[in-house]
């Protein structure tokens, strides 16, 4: 499918605020002293100041004060879950208008928005190596730059943009918004971009450790979580991430009439929706506990059963078999809530009949290619599998640091991977200052 063809299917799902609505939302703000807005904002986004802007009708100055502690300003106004941060707090919440729409006024801002060269920054001589050009490793590498610092960023991939270019719903980064923004912040005299080499494989920690004064991991979950039932390897049992990567990059892709999503998360939902609007007759979101324990937020479960996705609460599935149709038979198990927290079985399994099987239970690390690098495999995990760092991102080695999804503290929000990158940044430039002291 192709770029212009992904965005006409999905152009329907685009949320914007009209030239209309756009000064008179902005001027429903009351600019709060102390906002909650900017407290829940992880990215700590002067939300009043950039929407004051708007209301005086300058959009580039509005850009200007959420790219100061946003570098992915336009990736964030897009698919930031606003109804569980910034605007859950607002303080006209409960009004009849309901919150401020934050979100879409953010992206309004960052659609009139112009990149400008800034003046180099005097250099500090000193290197820094960003495994990965994700959200984390972008936000990082464009924040040390800006300091003075000389980076180098490497990634597996060909192109930068990490989940933001893959596992992102396409209606959500449409007109090529994530590769922009990527382009943007690589964009930089301070910043050399590598593609194509992985760590672990065409390089290894400690030679990074020997050649920079610091390394900044941000290598994302490459792994995809099993469901560790027979016939989950059956054809037509697909994992959603790469497959959403493979719709991204205008590949065709196979579409069931009757599908089942198995997960309770947002990639749970924007495979639903996107399968959905490319075709399926029918789409069911199994997921093994109760509706307000799914980690998608209520709005974007309100996405899905607009599309006409169906929500299953209380299902878990046993196993997946191959039908005398060629299609498949997902056998799931009845669960109820039990006592303390857990869920039991409630009935008989059920039968389904179909076409097609997402997975989308979350992601792992990649350890494949880690085992000949004594120094990756050395690094503490944390009790989920991740990367395990304290509140500034520092690892288990000294001068490495870990930010976005590999990191135990995140989580899995790209506005969580530039809150995470700044950490890190403002960590070794401190480190760096008292050293010099």
């Amino acid at each position: 499918m192709t770029d212009q063809a992904v965005a006409e299917r999905f152009r329907g799902m685009e949320q914007v605020l009209s030239q209309e609505d756009l000064p008179v939302e902005a001027e429903r703000c009351f600019y709060c002293y102390d906002a909650p807005c900017t407290q829940a904002c992880p990215a700590e986004i002067d939300i009043p100041a950039f929407i004051r802007a708007l209301a005086v009708e300058q959009p580039e100055r509005a850009a200007d004060i959420i790219l100061r502690e946003n570098p992915l300003g336009m990736s964030c106004a897009r698919v930031c879950p606003v109804e569980t941060l910034c605007e859950n707090v607002c303080v006209r919440l409960t009004d009849a208008g309901g919150a401020v729409r934050i979100g879409l006024l953010q992206r309004a801002a960052m659609a009139a928005w112009t990149p400008r060269a800034k003046e180099r920054p005097h250099p500090l001589g000193q290197r820094v190596a960003v495994v990965g050009a994700g959200p984390a490793g972008m936000t990082a590498a464009r924040l040390l730059a800006e300091a003075g610092v000389q980076v180098t960023v490497s990634d597996a991939a060909g192109h930068p943009g990490g989940l933001n270019e893959t596992g992102i719903a396409a209606y959500k980064m449409l007109d090529d918004a994530a590769q922009k923004e990527a382009s943007w912040l690589l964009d930089h005299p301070s910043i050399e971009f590598v593609r194509g080499i992985a760590l672990g494989s065409d390089f290894t920690l400690a030679s990074l450790r020997q050649q920079y004064r610091a390394v900044i991991l941000a290598i994302g979950l490459a792994g995809q979580r099993q469901l560790r039932i027979p016939g989950e390897d059956l054809p037509g049992v697909l994992a959603a991430v790469p497959f959403i990567a493979a719709m991204r990059r205008g590949e065709a892709v196979p579409v069931g009439k009757k599908v089942a999503v198995i997960g309770g998360g947002m990639t749970a939902i924007d495979i639903a929706i996107q399968i959905r609007l490319l075709g399926a007759e029918e789409v069911h979101i199994c997921y093994r506990r109760g509706i307000e324990d799914m980690g998608a937020s209520a709005h974007e479960r309100q996405l899905a059963q607009a599309q006409g996705v169906l929500i299953h609460p209380g299902l878990r599935p046993l196993e997946v078999r191959q039908a005398a149709d060629g299609g498949l038979e997902l056998i799931m198990e009845p669960l109820r809530a039990g006592a303390e927290g857990a869920w039991i079985p409630a009935g008989k399994p059920e039968c389904w009949q179909v076409d097609q099987i997402f997975t989308a239970i979350g992601q792992c690390l990649d350890r494949g290619a880690w085992v000949e690098d004594a120094e990756l495999m050395s690094l503490a995990l944390d009790a989920h599998g991740k990367i395990a760092v304290d509140d500034a991102g520092r690892s288990s080695l000294p001068d490495v640091w870990a930010v976005g999804d590999c990191a135990g503290r995140s989580s899995d929000l790209t506005v969580q991977a530039v809150a995470d990158a700044k950490r890190a940044v403002v960590s070794i430039l401190s480190d760096w200052k008292q050293e010099a002291a």
